[in-house]
């Protein structure tokens, strides 16, 4: 080989070595790893990303260092020991380059998902240019991923943490918001908020396709999206589109010469695959990535997109006892605190069974421990499905958490059903959390007041107003059309005018006695 032809070779051979040295991909975070963030102290906190695989990471926070090493697939992860609530840090994250993660607190993080009252932001709730003025509070953060969807599980997703501030707050949701508010006048410490919520979507796309293969009661509900899957033609539904368009565009024109509002354009057409109503489609694109960043617990705030549909409604206690066991297994903090909000009074027309069906399936699943309940059946607004005083909702979501997960002693709950009597023509209810005596009411003076809401059900199996009375800590209710009642009820329907309260001021949960 010639001198030439040798150094040719070794030129090619230091090529090949440096375009695979700059091949190499640098390390990296999830998003929710970022700038602002908070981490959840008191627990060992799970700090991940991706780098070359083998390549040594080294990760410092708090005066602690952990090593490790990226495994085959490039993921790596280290676990800091339980840090304290404090101030401005910085984690830095060492591989072949250096990230720097800044402005980072330690505090409490409440993760908060559901429909579209819980993304509903505080721009939109009562009284915003009050809540604005007042919300210069840099403790309370915000992380918000974007609304999407995916067939299968994804392991990172967009977003950013934001601090609260006068300028941002307008952005956050309402629910969230006022529930980290709760926890931050009363804690003391920073509050983490993530709020990944989807409006118009029901329960069972917040759940994995894996979770819900494995229950029979759910086969159903997936093979009718099944057969929707194979069932879509792309070309036809673009044609059926076009001419729906074509059949917009008169609409409009005819609203506008008419001097009326325009007309909702149709939607383009989505592979039912890729909606997000399809079963696993939210839990893959905006839960999965979350995990396992160390959270304090969740909240939930949704139902309404399960209401009215009979396949659904029956499904509906089982699917949220599903979506909270799988997203503690996800997460792998045992049986964390988790609280939804029971769905608020609104008027649904007709009966309104779907949301007394879903309200009580909401009851029934306080039978998982460590969980919580929001009753805000006062707080609705029977002509808008987006309720404006997220305040109270916030509020009752941080009574529960003060009193259940961080010890307070005061009242959390509303009353809730105990325990029935049938005798002598009379039905009588027993209830918990009575605390400060039962009213009808808010007021202190209303135990003598006259209750509203309850109905008796004759051996018929026909409901009747009835009258009820308090005595102590029990509700006597009575018909005189009903001399042998079966079963009560109480704040049944999608628009309710009941007026069971505690001396706490928080009012009694719906329910019905009669066997299911």
């Amino acid at each position: 080989m010639t001198f030439s032809r040798i150094c040719n070779h070794s030129l090619c051979l230091l090529l090949l070595a440096a375009g695979g040295a700059s091949a190499r991909a640098d390390a990296r975070l999830p998003r929710i790893l970022s700038d602002h963030m908070v981490l959840q102290r008191d627990v060992a906190v799970p700090v991940w990303g991706w780098a070359d695989p083998g390549e040594e990471v080294v990760v410092a926070f708090a005066g602690q260092t952990k090593t490790t090493k990226a495994g085959g697939d490039g993921r790596w992860m280290v676990r800091l020991d339980a840090l304290k609530a404090g101030g401005v840090q910085t984690l830095t994250v060492k591989a072949k380059n250096t990230i720097e993660v800044k402005d980072v607190l330690v505090g409490e993080v409440w993760l908060a998902s559901g429909q579209s009252n819980m993304g509903m932001t505080v721009s939109r709730a009562r009284d915003f240019e009050k809540e604005k003025a007042a919300a210069s509070d840099a403790e309370i953060r915000m992380f918000q991923t974007p609304i999407r969807t995916a067939r299968s599980p994804l392991d990172d997703c967009e977003g950013k943490w934001v601090v609260c501030s006068p300028e941002t707050v307008g952005g956050f949701s309402a629910t969230a918001y006022f529930f980290g508010r709760e926890l931050r006048k009363s804690l003391g410490i920073p509050v983490g908020l993530i709020n990944t919520s989807y409006g118009g979507t029901p329960i069972e796309a917040w759940i994995s396709l894996e979770s819900q293969k494995s229950r029979p009661e759910f086969a159903n509900l997936l093979a009718e999206w099944d057969k929707r899957a194979v069932t879509y033609d792309p070309s036809r539904a673009m044609a059926a589109y076009q001419k729906q368009l074509a059949a917009h565009k008169k609409r409009v024109a005819d609203a506008k010469a008419q001097g009326k509002q325009a007309p909702r354009a149709p939607r383009k057409p989505v592979d039912p695959r890729d909606e997000q109503h399809h079963p696993a489609v939210l839990y893959n694109a905006m839960i999965a990535p979350l995990a396992p960043y160390a959270v304090r617990g969740a909240i939930w705030y949704q139902g309404e997109s399960n209401c009215g549909r009979e396949m659904r409604e029956p499904l509906y206690g089982l699917q949220l006892r599903t979506l909270v066991a799988e997203w503690r297994g996800k997460w792998g903090q045992g049986d964390f605190p988790f609280a939804w909000v029971q769905l608020p009074n609104y008027d649904a027309g007709g009966s309104g069974r779907g949301w007394s069906l879903v309200r009580e399936a909401m009851l029934d699943s306080l039978t998982l421990p460590n969980s919580g309940m929001a009753v805000a059946i006062d707080v609705g607004e029977p002509k808008d499905i987006h309720p404006k005083n997220k305040q109270e909702v916030g509020r009752r979501l941080g009574l529960w958490a003060r009193a259940r997960v961080y010890g307070e002693t005061i009242s959390y709950s509303g009353p809730l059903l105990a325990g029935c009597e049938v005798a002598n023509g009379t039905i009588t209810l027993t209830f918990k959390h009575a605390d400060g005596g039962l009213r009808a009411g808010t007021g202190a003076g209303d135990s003598a007041a006259t209750l509203k809401g309850f109905e008796i059900l004759d051996n018929h199996k026909k409901w009747l107003p009835a009258s009820a009375r308090i005595e102590g800590d029990k509700v006597v209710v009575s018909s005189p059309e009903v001399a042998a009642p079966v079963a009560a009820r109480y704040d049944w329907g999608g628009n309710p005018a009941g007026n069971l309260y505690n001396g706490a001021g928080l009012p009694a949960s719906p329910f019905r006695t009669e066997k299911r």
